[in-house]
Order: structure tokens, then sequence, then C-alpha cells
């Protein structure tokens, strides 16, 4: 019967009835696909599909292995030509093959023939068979290696494990056996094997797959564990070459995070056998290092382990808290913790908890703390100690109190500034107003915000207000507008609001920043002095006398009235120098020439003084000549500096010569007397 199934054996090869099966091979946390591992299968024409583990025992005993691992090679390698080039294919070695000096040279050439690079091959070796002639597996599995394979040692745990295999050989990967997987949700010797092996090989820094994965929940303990990969049922059966395409185009690989419940993190037990040594460092190194305090307490509330910080803060070695109860290490404030770790211990978590106690080393001042009390629990669920974490917040509340106060100094500034502050969006909605604008104008700020302000506007004033605004916020120029508006009391006040933007460091509007400010009074005196302006512009244009104010001390000619361009025979321009209107030939009663300082504003503006009125015969632009009376004042500033000079014209023309013709008048009358006499 044996020498027909051989025969039989024989045949199938050389009529292709033996057919590799791809079983994916993915990464556990992204789901992301890595890989296949080729299995053969055996389409018997009689029996139907026959698995490895009956003919393969069947070749080596006929010689026929090497011959199988060929025609499969070269199968394989045919049709990764329909598998991407970042997925890796993974074939098993016998023992017979690794005893085989000649192994690497028909792998290498099956590979040349078919140009797949060889690093996409990894040959899995089982450990059992590492127990015979260990030193010629050696030069074997080195030889693969060095030709490009990855070696990966597969069933470790179900042989002969020895840990010298793992340091011989060049390993790159390490795969857990199906029979730890399919039992490890229900046997905790199998659980403790599975990590330990993940562990021994995280430690390694070898890749560690998982077999035979079936379930989500072995999916998830093996992440947990901290397996990189995995293959099995779960993520798909063995398929044949020709099914590759419709498979890889299906994508029915998810990632582990979707399909991992919700329950796993908080349902699986923290347990240091999860971790292995390096991991192990990895978690003292962070625990010690950490910038917040962490212990945990036994249930008789016992430090059983205490971090660096922690001991800083209690100011206290570590070597002083353990095997000590925290009634023993802090005396004085166990009280006040003693009821939140009973709770803890009831199975309570406390968070938030916040202390302050004196800090020895700086008298006077008090340390703050948030304290969390967290029940830790063991695989049946039951509390058996309390994990501890505290945080130093002692610079964080005194910011607080810092910025408390400046909160409450900027409340009080804004409350009693005269102005209402307000803020905008990017948009010109208005975002935020002081609570002075409730006072003011008696709607709410939540009735103000977006365009709500717009309804205590005189009616006459929203539309320009609204299209200053807009036009505003469309160019990002600075607003100001004054309009009015009706105060709580019914009457209305004149306001000027006024806003800039506040840009990011691309130049976009982030912020409307304004101010409000009530001026109606300001108004009021303003057109009241527009008021007595014109009004006293009027007088000044209808005195009969011709008025001309000059500044001090160039004489530069500020304003003058129609009068001064009437009896002058001339316009007074502004900013003209006043010299410019003296006649140059300008007699006075006594009849001789004026020099430039004895004339009125000249004496008003060198010297301050008050002039009477002095009688100048002036040149007039048409060559005849006018008498004129000056007189000048000083102008002076609130301290009496004197700053300018008003002048005085009167047009004594008429009147000089009257009096002179009546002067010459008598004086012939006196003359023609005499003669009588």
């Amino acid at each position: 019967m044996a020498d027909d199934t051989e025969t039989d054996l024989r045949k199938a090869l050389e009529s292709n009835e033996i057919e590799p099966f791809f079983q994916p091979i993915v990464e556990l946390r992204s789901g992301l696909l890595t890989g296949f591992e080729v299995l053969a299968r055996w389409h018997h024409p009689r029996r139907g599909i026959i698995l490895p583990d009956e003919f393969i025992p069947l070749a080596e005993k006929a010689g026929l292995n090497g011959l199988l691992t060929g025609y499969l090679l070269r199968s394989v390698f045919a049709v990764a030509h329909n598998i991407p080039e970042h997925l890796t294919l993974s074939v098993n070695i016998s023992l017979t093959q690794l005893s085989d000096r000649s192994l690497p040279r028909h792998i290498r050439h099956a590979a040349e023939h078919a140009n797949f690079p060889l690093s996409r091959l990894i040959l899995e070796i089982t450990e059992s068979d590492l127990v015979g002639d260990t030193e010629h597996a050696y030069l074997i599995a080195n030889e693969l290696k060095e030709q490009g394979s990855g070696l990966a040692l597969d069933d470790f745990g179900t042989g002969y494990s020895s840990l010298r295999h793992l340091q011989a050989l060049p390993f790159d990967e390490l795969k857990v056996d199906a029979s730890f997987i399919r039992s490890m949700t229900h046997a905790r010797e199998s659980r403790k094997i599975a990590a330990a092996v993940i562990g021994l090989g995280n430690s390694l820094d070898l890749i560690t797959v998982a077999e035979g994965i079936e379930h989500q929940t072995h999916a998830d303990m093996l992440l947990w564990l901290g397996c990189e990969r995995g293959q099995g049922w779960l993520y798909g059966r063995p398929i044949p070459s020709h099914e590759l395409p419709n498979f890889l185009a299906a994508k029915a690989i998810h990632p582990a995070s979707e399909l991992r419940p919700a329950y796993a993190e908080t349902t699986m037990p923290l347990r240091l056998e999860a971790f292995p040594a390096q991991r192990l460092a990895q978690l003292h190194a962070i625990y010690d290092g950490v910038p917040v305090g962490l212990c945990f307490l036994d249930r008789n509330l016992r430090y059983i382990s205490v971090n660096k910080r922690l001991a800083e803060m209690n100011h206290l070695p570590v070597a002083s808290h353990l095997g000590r109860t925290m009634a023993d290490v802090l005396p004085l404030w166990f009280p006040e913790f003693e009821p939140y770790l009973r709770r803890a211990l009831a199975g309570e978590a406390i968070t938030d908890l916040e202390s302050s106690r004196p800090n020895p080393l700086l008298s006077g001042q008090f340390s703050t703390y948030l304290i969390s009390y967290q029940p830790a629990r063991d695989e049946v669920n039951e509390v058996i100690g309390i994990s501890v974490a505290v945080v130093d917040i002692t610079q964080r509340k005194c910011a607080e109190q810092a910025l408390a106060e400046s909160e409450d100094h900027y409340r009080h500034a804004v409350e009693l500034n005269p102005q209402v502050p307000w803020t905008a969006k990017p948009d010109g909605m208005v975002l935020d107003v002081s609570q002075r604008w409730e006072r003011l104008t008696g709607i709410t700020k939540q009735e103000s915000l977006g365009e709500g302000w717009l309804q205590v506007l005189h009616p006459d004033d929203v539309q320009p207000t609204l299209a200053a605004w807009r036009e505003s916020v469309r160019t990002g120029c600075p607003i100001d507008v004054e309009y009015r508006i009706r105060r709580i009391d019914g009457l209305w006040r004149w306001m000027r609001a006024r806003a800039a933007p506040r840009r990011d460091l691309h130049g976009n509007i982030i912020r409307w920043y304004g101010t409000l400010e009530d001026i109606d009074d300001h108004k009021n005196d303003t057109e009241a002095l527009r008021h007595s302006e014109s009004l006293l512009q009027a007088v000044f244009n209808a005195v009969p006398v011709g008025i001309v104010i000059a500044d001090a001390p160039d004489g530069r000619i500020v304003m003058s009235n129609p009068r001064a361009d009437t009896i002058l025979r001339r316009p007074i321009l502004p900013c003209r120098n006043i010299d410019d209107y003296r006649a140059s030939g300008a007699l006075n009663t006594e009849g001789r020439r004026l020099e430039a300082h004895e004339y009125p504003l000249a004496r008003a503006i060198m010297h301050g003084e008050t002039t009477e009125q002095v009688e100048v015969l002036y040149d007039l632009p048409d060559g005849s000549r006018a008498w004129v009376g000056l007189s000048a004042a000083p102008i002076r500033d609130q301290n009496e500096k004197v700053v300018g000079g008003v002048v005085a014209i009167q047009d004594i023309d008429a009147v000089k010569r009257e009096k002179q013709k009546m002067l010459d008048l008598a004086s012939e009358l006196k003359k023609e007397l005499e003669a009588h006499v």
C-alpha cells in the first residue's frame, strides 16, 4: 500500500497534482497584508485533497522531498508576478532538505530562472529539525541567509526548545505555534507560553508571527502581548494561485483597530508576563522619567513601587518608601488621604483630588498637588492594590491665581473706562461687547451680537453707518464713524465708533477690535463754538475799523477783515508780512518818515506795547496818498509770552484833510486881519 502511495506521489509530481496554496499573513496592529505562507496541497484523483501532514513524511521517506520542494518553489516563483512586490512568501524547509548541501544552489537557480528576488523569500525551519546534525544545519541555514533569503524559526516551543538555536542562527522571525494560540483564551498556561515566546522574540529584535488565529479575541490578546504579525482563518484560509488576483483586489483584510472590540483594552488585565525584558526596561525608564509622581500600594497600603519624582515630592529617598505604609511615610497627611484610599480599595476610581501642603524647603510657601487613585485588578477582577498618580500643579495654581487677578484688574479697568470696547468677527458680525453697552442702551449683550446693535441707532444713521462698516470689512481699512444711539433714558446721544483689524502672519483678518465713545457733549460744545465763531466772524467783518492780526516775531499776517482791504485800497493776503503793506515813503503827522521799528505792530510784537493811534500818510496803489490811523496791541499766550499782535486801521484821510483845510483857512484869516491893523 505504501509503495502504491509512493508511486502515486511520483506520478503526482509529473502530472502537476501538487499545487501551492497561499495563506495571508497580516500586521496585527494595522491589519495590512505583509505576505503569504505557501502550503502544498495534493489533488489526488481518488482521495481528493491530501494535506502536507500526510504526504510530506512520505516524500521524505521516498527521497522525493527535494524534488517536491523544487517543484513547489518553481510554481511559487512562476505566479509571484501576480503578487505585489512588497509582500513576502514563506516556504517550509524540512529536515531532509536542511541536510542537503545543494539546497541553497537549487533555490538560487530557481529564483534566477523566474527573476524572483530572494529578499522576498522567507524559509521556515521547524525547531525540531535542528535537534540532529545541528552544525550541518547551521552551515546550510547561514548560506541561505547570505544569499538573501529570510529565515523563520517555526513552531517554537513545541519541540526541544533551545536558546542556542536562536543564538547560533541568523533568524529574522519567530513563529508561535497554533496550539498555544487556540487555547490561550481559556488556558492560562498557554497564554503565559505565548507571552514568553513573544517577549523573547521582541527582546532579540525578531519579528513575531502567531499561527492559527481563528477569532478576534486571539488577535486582540496577541496584539496586547506585543505580537507583530499573524495568520489564520480570521484573515483568510489558504487559497490556490488562481484566486490570488481576486483576493488582492477585494482587500479583504481590515485594520485591526476596526476589528478590535471596544471592551478589549478595559477587560485585559495588566500582567508582567505580557512584557518582555526590553519592554519592561522601557517601562521602567518611563516610570522613573515622567514628571508625574507614581507609586503602587498593596491592599495594606504599603509602597510596593515608587518612582523618583514621587520620592522628590515627599522629600524622602525611594528606599524610605518601599515596604512601609503610607501612614508611616506621610503621618501628617495620611488622615486626609485615607478615606479616598479606602474607596479606591473598594473599587472606586478617584481622580482630580487637589491637596495643598507646606513646602519644607520654602518657608511660608505651599505646594499644591493633583492626586488620582486608580484601583488595580487581577485576572478575576479583584482589587489587588492602588495605582497612585501625583502631579505638582503649584506653578499652575500660581499662574491661575495671577491670571484671575489680572482678569479682575482688566475687568475693573474696562468697567471704569468711559469707552465701550467691542470685538467683531472677520465678516463684521459683532462677537462681544462690554457690559457698559447694556447699561448705556438697555439692550443685553446677547441682543447686540451680530447686527443686533443697529436697533438702537437713529434711523437716519443706520444706512450710512452700515455702509461705512461694510466698506471697512471689505477693504480691511480702519473705521472711524459717528452716529446717534438711543440711551436707556430715551435720549439720543452722539457716539464715535472706531475699530481696526488684527491680522495673522499671512495678513488675513482674524478679529476686529473697536471702542465706542460718547461724544455728545463734545459735539455740542463744538457746535456752540462754531456758532460763537460765526458770530465773532460776523462782528469781525462788520466793524468799521480795519483789523489785521499777525503772529510774532516775524509779523506774518494771520487774518484780516474786509474793512482793512478797503482802507488800504488793496487785498490783505494771509501769510504775507505786514511790511509788504507799509508805504515806503510814509510820513507821520510830524512830517518825518517812520522807521520799521516805529510802526505800532512792531512795537506790539517786539516790546509788548499797546500803542496809541499814530497818524500816517500812506502811499496808495494809484500813486496818491491817504491818511490812516494805526494802533496796535500785543497777543499773549497763557504764559504771558507775546505770540502776535493786532493792528487797528482807521480811515482818517477825509477828517485829516478837512481839519487841514480849516487850519489853512484860519491861517489866511489871521494874516488878513494883521494886514488891516
